[in-house]
């Protein structure tokens, strides 16, 4: 008589203690960052009313600006919208994309930030939410 013993290989999703230790730690870095971005955009900082000016927007747009990228990091840091959050903190930085392409600014220090910056918000967001890793997992898999 054989005996066949199947071996069940699992492949891990979880990113272990220092994955979600730095999923938070870089969700906090990129919110400070935002946040402090949009309360200047709200208070109408003369020197960010002038620098977004440069960019070819009106004053008053500049508030606007503001509160568009408040919203979205709102929804980026609750759990529930976090993956909807994202999305819209994608759509947001590649409007700053385009908008250092029109005035033709420096590639890799001026024009890639945002890129950068929103690699960085789906990596901590990868790190710190199960339901986003599920959903690499299952592309990298073609599932």
């Amino acid at each position: 008589m054989t005996t066949t013993v199947e071996t069940v290989t699992r492949t891990s999703t979880a990113p272990g203690r220092a994955g979600r230790i730095t999923g938070v730690v870089l969700t906090a870095g990129l919110t400070l960052f935002c946040l402090s971005d949009a309360v200047t955009k709200l208070l109408s900082v003369p020197g960010v009313v002038e620098a977004t000016s440069r960019l070819g927007f009106p004053p008053e747009t500049v508030p606007v600006i503001g509160a568009t990228l408040l919203v979205c990091v709102a929804l980026y840091l609750v759990p529930r919208t976090s993956i909807l959050g994202a999305v819209l903190l994608t759509g947001y930085l590649g409007g700053a994309v385009c908008s250092q392409l029109r005035i033709e600014a420096p590639l890799f220090s001026t024009m890639l930030f945002p890129v950068y910056f929103g690699i960085l918000v789906w990596v901590a967001l990868y790190l710190r939410n199960a339901q986003v890793r599920e959903i690499v997992r299952g592309m990298a898999t073609g599932r």
